[in-house]
């Protein structure tokens, strides 16, 4: 299970720059893979000092890291909703997304015009917003003829449905996007395979100056408090800055310069920890002499549903997962020396999996 997000904003708000910075950089050690699916897709490895420590204890033939993959929604202007620059196509790549990274411009710099002429965080946000709410309203009006005839000859179904997308019509035509909306879990499976765009979960990432990276500026501000409602994510980042760790060849390097910033990590890092989250993900391991891996989980999933992310066959035939916790794995060193010492647990289908477990899965198929 991999995390997938979409990168959205107008024009010269240092979007682009961000992607290129994501999809050129480089991971912590030679066999973390990285690679570019298509131009506008890439997908980076997650960062997870753990791996790196387990892989010390374990020493396998390999390291997996779970990975996330960014897709760069280009041509999203004013008009975008009714097919202006590369709008449809590009609105059309979002519905596939967990997530929408909004990027929004918090930066002053006369050498990049704005496409508005001034930088206003606030009404850039608002017209990414209206685009994409527009597109759900399209989605929604569509089915919703259809589900109102079905419902007129007496189909219950139809009925609710069509109830269900009329308060999902009635808030997009108030200018709020589908997530804010309160509505029951019957009623959102009702319209799940719609996949509307503005009912994703999202992260604003705010792009600064290196200046404002530490202490945020004005429009920041402004931003954090228009969105504070929204149950969204917001980061700071400064996208030049990403830029410029991303040509560094070295973990250490990388290191080394964001000590010359006053910073602990990249935005890189911060960016995918809100993306987790936001999306409620967590990771657990397998860990052998064959691999080392990470696997990416909703939290809350039990012992069997983490083993489905593996093989479809795990959770159907699963019997038993034998757990070690992460910190008792460092302290002891491997499986045999935890098992001595009794910290291999033996854990049945209504185990709910911990970030960080360790994990191998019995089953029969």
């Amino acid at each position: 299970m991999g995390l997938k997000c979409g990168i959205v904003g107008l024009p010269n708000v240092g979007k682009s720059t961000l992607f290129n910075a994501l999809s050129s950089a480089k991971a912590q050690a030679a066999n973390f893979p990285f690679c570019t699916i298509e131009p506008n897709v890439g997908v980076v490895t997650v960062p997870d000092n753990r791996l790196t420590q387990l892989e010390t204890l374990v020493h396998p033939e390999r390291v997996v890291p779970t990975t996330i993959e960014f897709v760069d929604i280009a041509g999203l202007v004013k008009g975008a909703s009714k097919g202006e620059g590369l709008g449809n196509k590009f609105l059309a790549n979002i519905r596939e997304t967990d997530a929408i990274i909004h990027v929004v411009r918090c930066f002053d710099d006369p050498n990049i015009v704005h496409v508005h002429g001034n930088v206003d965080p606030i009404r850039d946000k608002e017209i990414i917003d209206y685009e994409l709410q527009l597109k759900d309203l399209e989605t929604i009006e569509t089915r919703l003829s259809k589900s109102q005839r079905a419902a007129s000859i007496g189909d219950k179904d139809a009925k609710k449905l069509t109830e269900v997308l009329a308060a999902y019509k009635a808030h997009l035509e108030q200018g709020k996007s589908a997530r804010s909306l309160v509505i029951d879990e019957d009623g959102a499976k009702l319209i799940a395979d719609l996949f509307l765009l503005t009912i994703k979960p999202v992260i604003y990432v705010c792009n600064v100056e290196e200046k404002d990276l530490k202490t945020e500026n004005d429009f920041v501000r402004k931003l954090r408090d228009a969105v504070k409602d929204e149950d969204a994510e917001v980061i700071v980042v400064s996208a030049n800055i990403e830029s410029e760790i991303a040509q560094l060849e070295s973990f250490e390097d990388k290191q080394l310069f964001l000590e010359d910033l006053g910073l602990t990590e990249s935005g890189l890092n911060v960016l995918i920890r809100a993306g987790y989250k936001l999306l409620n993900l967590i990771t657990y391991f397998t860990a052998g002499v064959k691999e080392v891996r990470a696997w990416t989980i909703h939290k809350g999933m039990t012992a069997p549903q983490a083993a489905g992310v593996i093989h479809t066959d795990f959770e159907k035939g699963f019997i038993r997962a034998e757990v070690i916790k992460y910190n008792d794995f460092i302290h002891y060193g491997s499986e045999a020396a935890c098992k001595e010492a009794g910290k291999l647990n033996v854990e049945g289908k209504e185990y709910v999996v911990v970030d960080g477990d360790l994990m191998h899965f019995r089953f029969n198929v």
